[in-house]
């Protein structure tokens, strides 16, 4: 028995030796190591931490302490400076490795400085006030260090777009570490080193302005848009003159100007399609296939095969992930991860979830279209109907945004040409608004969202086009004047309101005979949505639901 227990005590001993051995890596030979990091942690290992990853806080990098004051944060209520997620680049991936095991959750950063990001990279951060990591970030950031293709996935307004911005500008650009090609600077700059794909106009031109933000304007030529709507000319002038590291685009124009062989992605390193799930319809299924196949591929590669002799890291990023999501991460990547907030699992070992629909489906598929939804919705959300006829739906908005006091309104619509009349009727009674919608040019959109962000704008009309992408952090209430067509819809309107931790309002006006759509989308949603009156202008909620229609 006594041998046998000094046999166990040895074993253990040398065990946390070479355990020692391994946390004594510093964050920048952590961050610079080539190849994937294998993390084979077993559950009674106990969770993933900073010190076990060697990222632990090391103060005195720059010469003077970096620890960040960080003040309380609520979980429904932000404050009103920014809180917003960090993640850094990956390293080129070796696609040889053996399956990563990740079965436990990872850590929360308490502030960007302890998840090894250059300094340079911290000090923007900290200009323009962003200090605390969100819980998908604190995820993110290690695993895309790490190497591994990822789909990211969190509610809408978590901050995704940070999550994936950061890494790559702990990589490429002149904020990231100084290790020769990487740098960015002056001299003979590399061929684009990340593309960033988008849907829209809007989404593309608001990740450019975060790059933009972060790099500084001493730094700003380093990332080039390349969006529909836009004069394609200057467009292939401003690549050849200004050599982005970065690029962000819209399919469309970003497979045109390839195919005039004016753009060069053979020796990109990152590829992130941003709002997969909307990429993944049939508008977009040519050119994102030409993407696919010249991104971080080498020459005279298999077009059959699009990840195997990809030589890149492939993020997917979306608030929902249906069955089509997982199916194009498992072909467009090598060994993906789904990296959600404090949790990362292989990709292989999700259980696929259908889209949402509104037509009567079986008991398990609508379960797991449940969950999937209300993964994507903002967790501090209220959710209300009213009910009205067709002809005083403006009548009530007008009220409902007074009896919620609402400064910053979008409202929604399903066809673009009904959003004038009803700007007309909301300026007639004084509510300063506007509409925006794909007909539009590219400089009044722009403007348009200007005067929105900045409250010059209180009531923002508009159609599907900005249910994605659409960032406005102060918005504290949506309407939907119209019903969305699915659940998945609704998710993305609602998720315009309560970002980043704060409050908000979904306020949906429909008519009396449409009621039992609304019931159909709350039972899949999985949250309720009460019934409200509005009355001596307030918003009342009746407890016995009278517009139930049987």
């Amino acid at each position: 028995m006594a041998a046998s227990a000094s046999m166990r005590f040895f074993v253990l001993l040398k065990e946390f030796s070479a355990f020692r051995r391994v946390s004594s890596v510093s964050a920048t030979a952590y961050c610079h190591r080539q190849g994937r990091f294998l993390c084979h942690v077993g559950k009674e290992d106990g969770p993933l931490t900073l010190a076990n990853l060697g990222l632990e806080n090391k103060p005195g990098r720059t010469g003077k302490s970096k620890a960040i004051k960080l003040e309380p944060v609520s979980l429904t209520e932000a404050p009103p400076g920014k809180v917003r997620m960090a993640k850094t680049s990956g390293i080129k991936t070796a696609k040889g490795k053996k399956p990563v095991e990740i079965v436990t959750p990872l850590f929360s950063a308490k502030s960007f400085l302890e998840l090894g990001l250059p300094d340079l990279l911290l000090k923007s951060l900290e200009r323009e006030g962003f200090s605390v990591p969100t819980d998908v970030q604190s995820a993110a950031i290690p695993t895309i260090i790490t190497g591994h293709d990822a789909v990211i996935q969190s509610y809408t307004g978590s901050g995704k777009t940070l999550a994936y911005l950061l890494p790559i500008l702990s990589q490429v650009g002149p904020l990231a570490e100084k290790s020769g090609s990487s740098s960015g600077e002056s001299g003979k700059r590399m061929e684009i080193q990340a593309m960033i794909v988008a849907p829209s106009r809007e989404l593309g031109m608001q990740i450019v302005r975060e790059v933009e933000k972060l790099l500084g304007s001493e730094h700003r030529k380093m990332v080039q848009q390349l969006v529909g709507g836009a004069n394609r000319l200057r467009q292939e002038e401003a690549l050849k003159k200004n050599k982005p590291a970065i690029v962000v685009g819209t399919p469309g124009r970003i497979a045109e100007i390839s195919k005039a062989g004016k753009l060069h992605t053979h020796s990109c390193r990152f590829l992130v399609i941003d709002e997969v799930d909307e990429l993944l319809s049939f508008n977009f299924r040519d050119d994102m296939h030409r993407i696919l196949e010249h991104v971080g591929r080498r020459s005279g590669a298999d077009p059959r095969d699009l990840a195997k002799h990809a030589d890149r890291i492939t993020i997917l990023v979306s608030a929902t992930v249906p069955f089509s999501v997982i199916r194009a991460a498992r072909s467009w990547s090598h060994e993906p991860v789904l990296v959600q907030a404090n949790k990362v699992t292989p990709l292989d070992s999700v259980q696929a979830s259908a889209p949402v629909k509104l037509s009567p489906t079986s008991s398990d598929p609508e379960m797991q279209s449940q969950t999937t939804t209300i993964q994507s919705l903002p967790p501090a959300l209220e959710h209300y109907y009213c009910i009205t006829k067709l002809q005083h739906k403006v009548d009530t908005l007008r009220k409902c945004v007074h009896a919620l006091d609402a400064q910053s309104v979008i409202v929604f619509m399903n066809h673009s040409k009904q959003l004038k009349d009803v700007v007309f009727k909301l300026e007639a009674r004084g509510m300063k608004s506007a509409e925006l919608h794909g007909d539009l040019g590219k400089l009044a959109r722009s403007t348009i969202l200007k005067k929105f962000k900045s409250g010059e704008i209180r009531v923002l009309v508009t159609n599907e086009l900005s249910a994605r992408g659409l960032d406005v952090a102060e918005c504290d209430l949506v309407v939907n004047l119209d019903l969305p067509t699915d659940a998945v819809h609704y998710a993305h309107r609602a998720g315009r309101t309560g970002r980043l931790g704060r409050k908000g309002t979904v306020v949906t006006v429909c008519e009396e005979p449409q009621v039992f759509v609304v019931k159909k989308m709350e039972k899949q949603i999985g949250l309720p949505i009460q019934y409200c009156e509005i009355t001596e202008g307030k918003l009342v909620v009746t407890d016995e639901d009278k517009a139930l229609v049987r």
